[in-house]
């Protein structure tokens, strides 16, 4: 008879059920069960990605507030950024995320006289079709002749959480949310649609 080549490597005693039970009760009342390790490690990672994310803000907020006051305004960073025709006004300024299929981009949408725009607030890494990398800002303008309607939308689950949506008439559909002072950049989006 011969023996396969597992049962020359595996050497093993029989373990009996009363035996395999004392070996699953812990045997270090100190130590913690596996569930509050897990719930701990949990917590304990949760507060690191809140401090890093506070911490991002806070720098972004800064170095955004910097190169405001460094232009001159927010007029002027609109200006800046985007063609401004003779006569246009810019109306809002307001901080939001602009939602993408890679994720929500932070930036500004400014809302003037002629148009609906949205600038990101760190430029981002884009591909030539040579393999060469640029990094630029990501832009939308949309002009307000153009905007088949806005919709105001918020999640179901947790209502503070408030969208607006602009459809376009060639049907492409734009989503921004975390928009600081929400009714009131929506009420002059309105505003500025009603006198184009």
């Amino acid at each position: 008879m011969q023996t396969s080549l597992l049962h020359n490597l595996v050497v093993g005693t029989p373990v009996i059920s009363a035996t395999y039970d004392q070996f699953q009760k812990p045997v270090n009342r100190y130590l913690h069960g596996p569930a509050t390790q897990c719930q701990r490690s949990t917590t304990t990672s949760k507060q690191m990605r809140l401090r890093t994310n506070v911490s991002e803000t806070v720098m972004r907020k800064l170095s955004l507030g910097a190169r405001i006051l460094r232009v001159g305004g927010v007029e002027n960073v609109f200006k800046q950024f985007f063609s401004v025709r003779e006569g246009e006004r810019l109306l809002k300024a307001s901080h939001c995320y602009l939602s993408t299929t890679s994720g929500p981009l932070a930036g500004f949408l400014f809302i003037s006289t002629d148009k609906v725009a949205f600038c990101s607030e760190r430029s981002v890494k884009v591909f030539t079709q040579t393999g060469q990398m640029l990094r630029i800002r990501y832009k939308v303008m949309i002009p307000l002749n153009k905007i088949k309607c806005v919709n105001q939308s918020k999640n179901v689950q947790k209502p503070t959480q408030k969208y607006i949506e602009i459809v376009t008439e060639d049907n492409f559909d734009f989503w921004f949310m975390g928009v600081l002072k929400y009714q009131k950049t929506f009420k002059y989006l309105e505003q500025a649609l009603s006198q184009a």
